[in-house]
């Protein structure tokens, strides 16, 4: 009897997510909540390979036209990218095919910190006094195998001088979404919102700082009121400054053009390329060469950029992810926004068998996150 009901469950399980792959069946929440973690990292290990080579015909050429797996630093390009202002170099030397950038690496340390707590400490706001030195000792260690940007460098001086943790933080407007692990911890939409800026505290900048309260609203909505992420978008930016109103426009607007078959912009072979390049300022920052804001990290060109592949690659997770790896430039930054909201669109369920395989942190991540307040609360209520 037993090993019938073993049967009996294993076959409703195979049907459950068969209908969810092919449409059948929407998320469950439990399942958009693994959706927007493992989103956020498979995104980033797919940009991993092309992590700060800014010449998307590079990209192309080296991986044969479209990328089949999931791919070391620098590979197929010689073991180096070309990141403007900063020279050839490898960017994350520690990683291998199947880890992470300094993005993807953010969010699971941010998951770590969330099971450091005590359980009933858990779903309290996060605290700054617990934060700060449990990041600075894995910031610090040999465990930290990527790229430390410059806000995370100027943030750790600043702890070692002494700074009160409230003034930490550099003023880029550079954005790094951190807060992943958050959806499974938190139900309310403002606990995500203060969780989005606590956790990107190596960050004073409004823009960025907002640029994370947007995707964190955007992805919430999607998970927890069913929204699409068209609608989720307008929603959100609605209720936001003009600023992130004009960013979401443009994203929105350049998606319609990209889609148009009557605009010659849907007819280029770079499309994607030329559309994200096409929405911002070139940033001449005093190194080699000015860099496409549109591809590189400050949200004014991640925002609308990230939109646009939201948009544009909606019905289909993976080539979404794919495809904004495959323009370069800091395609981890947009990949986390971008695996965040379509992760939570189309849940964990989505994500290829043979993905979940090569990414080298999905066993050890999804254990610690099913031990996060709500997955664990929610166990077997949903399947």
């Amino acid at each position: 009897m037993l090993t019938l009901m073993k049967m009996l469950n294993m076959k409703l399980v195979v049907l459950v997510y068969t209908s969810i792959a092919f449409g059948l069946a929407e998320p469950s929440v439990n399942d958009r909540i693994e959706g927007a973690f493992f989103g956020c990292l498979i995104a980033d290990s797919l940009a991993l390979g092309s992590h700060y080579e800014y010449d998307a015909k590079v990209i192309k050429q080296a991986y044969g036209g479209t990328i089949q797996r999931l791919m070391g630093p620098g590979e197929s390009m010689g073991g180096t990218t070309h990141g403007v202002g900063w020279g050839r170099r490898n960017y994350h030397p520690g990683e291998k095919a199947g880890g992470q950038t300094d993005y993807g690496l953010y969010n699971l340390l941010m998951l770590d910190y969330f099971n450091s707590l005590p359980e009933d400490a858990r779903v309290k706001p996060v605290a700054l006094e617990s934060l700060v030195p449990f990041w600075r000792k894995r910031l610090t260690s040999d465990s930290w195998t990527a790229w430390r940007c410059t806000q995370t460098k100027q943030t750790l001086s600043q702890v070692e001088q002494g700074t009160k943790y409230e003034q930490l933080g550099g003023m880029s407007n550079a954005m790094a979404l951190r807060h992943a692990a958050a959806y499974a911890v938190y139900d309310s939409e403002e606990a995500i919102v203060d969780a989005a800026k606590k956790l990107m505290f190596t960050h004073r900048n409004s823009e960025a700082l907002g640029g994370g309260e947007f995707f964190g609203r955007v992805a919430f909505r999607i998970i927890h009121k069913g929204l699409k992420p068209r609608e989720a978008i307008e929603q959100v930016a609605s209720e936001m400054s003009r600023w992130y109103q004009d960013k979401a426009k443009q994203g929105i607007d350049k998606f319609e053009e990209a889609t148009d078959p009557t605009k010659p912009l849907s007819k280029e072979e770079f499309v994607d390329d030329l559309a994200m390049t096409s929405m911002a300022r070139l940033w001449d920052v005093g190194k080699s060469e000015p860099i496409k804001v549109g591809k590189a990290s400050p949200t004014e060109g991640v925002l609308p950029s990230s939109v646009y592949i939201i948009l544009k690659y909606q019905d289909n997770l993976m080539e979404g992810l794919k495809a904004n790896a495959m323009v370069g430039g800091d395609n981890a930054s947009r990949a986390v926004a971008i695996g965040l909201v379509l992760g939570a669109y189309h849940g964990a369920a989505a994500i290829p068998e043979d993905f979940r395989k090569q990414l080298k942190n999905w066993p050890q991540a999804e254990k610690k996150l099913r031990k996060m307040p709500l997955l664990k609360s929610r166990a077997g209520q949903e399947l």
